[in-house]
């Protein structure tokens, strides 16, 4: 009897932790956090809570959110948990090592961002859930960019980058160890070792008020590109940004103006539409912070100085859209880009009309839509009595309102808004395109696994929709 019990209170011990819960507790960790490092961050959570829920309570048909909000809004509202955020990395390592920490709270790299048509010299992945379960309980993601030191032009500040970050560890041998355990154990963690995994996790993530560098050498990195600088003279991959989602993009916009936040002038992204695709995103400028810097004649004294790379966003997401309704999305902001550029003054008034007017040739109706093969959509059977003919076309379901087609949200990023907005937020307007190519197959040697590819992963969910309503309506579904 007693061996029974001692086994019990043990399993508890000794019971992994689901990685969806760990990744909730990671989440609020970070959020907590950066709320006290960015107090504005506090009052952007709040204004964003208020917008969604007046736009919640505003709209009186259930079905009219879930068809413009997708998935999101499902029985658990994974709206008021989501958040993105955003780090920077330095080095091949520091990447290998982030892979494994994100891997132990159900984070995988989707995706290949090459930041350099925005004259950075980085390239990016998102970590993010791949699965619809893990989406509907969770669906955190972390906008993960690295440097490309052989794109720095400068060969002395190169060098001066690299020496920097060859000095430094952004991981505590706390996580370290617990990872070397998670590796022993597949992959996963305890949950008492899951609760000390996020706390130590945390100091990889933390702003430090001491750069890693001198004021001399912190400068030199800035004037070379104030990125360099945000990467090599830090002490962590502090969280340059974490951003809740918004029902209501425009209205959260007006608010934070109203509150006297200095807000980026145009929301980055496809127009305000009836049906949302993709991803809007807009966000309150960098905040000025100061920092010590340790002198160079004497570790004793501190030279004061201050950095310029934290800011507060918010994102609005709409439906995931197909290579086709990509491409059409490209070509129509390309157009718009080009007519804008036509203007005399291109402001961001100008860029708006423009983009708007352009888009005028995007089907904005969900059946539209759904019709050409533009967007992403899962299905649901709402039938339970028998069905008149064995076979069916997904078409004719939905007509019939057999089955009811839900557009799945976008769960990754633009490279051209997130660019847009470290632009606007390293005070670096006329960035030059550089001239390079895209690294994939180094991204991919650096993580030490390979990149998912997001239309892989929904048409997966889509495609597994539809073979649970064939076994529910007991059809086949051709088409």
């Amino acid at each position: 009897m007693s061996h029974h019990a001692s086994t019990t209170s043990t399993s508890t011990q000794d019971a992994f932790a689901d990685p969806n819960d760990l990744r909730t507790a990671f989440t609020l960790a970070m959020s907590s956090m950066y709320k006290s490092e960015v107090p504005l961050y506090g009052d952007l959570v709040r204004i964003v809570s208020d917008v969604n829920q007046k736009t919640l309570t505003s709209s009186l048909e259930p079905n009219v959110l879930s068809m413009r909000y997708g998935d999101a809004l499902g029985p658990s509202s994974r709206v008021d948990i989501e958040r993105h955020g955003a780090i920077r990395l330095g080095t091949a390592q520091e990447l290998h090592t982030i892979r494994r920490i994100f891997a132990v709270i159900g984070l995988y790299p989707v995706g290949y961002y090459d930041l350099t048509p925005a004259g950075l010299p980085m390239h990016a992945t998102c970590f993010r859930p791949k699965t619809r379960e893990s989406l509907r309980k969770n669906p955190f993601r972390v906008f993960t960019s690295v440097l490309r030191p052989e794109l720095i032009k400068d060969a002395a500040a190169k060098t001066l980058a690299l020496e920097l970050l060859s000095k430094r560890n952004i991981f505590t041998p706390e996580v370290m160890s617990l990872l070397e355990k998670a590796d022993s154990q597949g992959g996963r963690l305890t949950v008492p070792q899951g609760e000390r995994f996020i706390a130590a996790a945390m100091n990889t993530f933390k702003w430090h008020g001491t750069a890693a560098s001198s004021y001399q050498d912190y400068m030199t990195l800035k004037a070379e590109h104030p990125i360099l600088a945000d990467i090599a003279c830090f002490r962590s991959a502090h969280i340059n940004h974490l951003t809740p989602r918004t029902l209501d993009i425009i209205s959260a916009q007006d608010t934070m103006k109203l509150e006297g936040l200095k807000v980026k002038e145009r929301i980055e992204g496809p127009p305000a539409r009836k049906c949302p695709i993709l991803l809007r995103q807009t966000s309150f400028l960098a905040i000025e912070e100061s920092i010590k810097f340790v002198t160079t004649e004497t570790a004793s004294r501190m030279v004061h100085g201050s950095h310029r790379a934290r800011f507060g966003e918010i994102e609005e997401r709409g439906a995931a859209v197909t290579p086709k309704g990509r491409k059409l999305y490209d070509a129509l902001l390309k157009e718009a880009m080009a007519a804008a550029r036509m203007s005399p003054q291109v402001s961001a008034e100008v860029l708006d009309d423009s983009v708007a007017r352009a888009f005028e040739k995007y089907p904005d109706t969900w059946d539209e839509m759904r019709r050409q093969g533009l967007v992403y959509f899962s299905y649901r059977g709402l039938k339970t009595s028998k069905m008149a003919k064995t076979t069916y076309t997904m078409e004719e379901l939905v007509e019939e309102g057999v089955v009811e087609a839900i557009p799945l949200t976008y769960e990754d990023f633009l490279p051209l808004s997130a660019a847009g907005i470290f632009q606007s937020n390293l005070g670096n307007k006329a960035a030059q395109a550089l001239d390079a190519e895209g690294d994939v197959d180094g991204m991919q040697a650096a993580l030490g696994v390979e990149l998912s590819d997001s239309d892989d992963l929904y048409r997966c969910i889509r495609d597994t929709s539809i073979e649970e309503c064939a076994a529910q309506l007991g059809i086949t579904i051709s088409g």
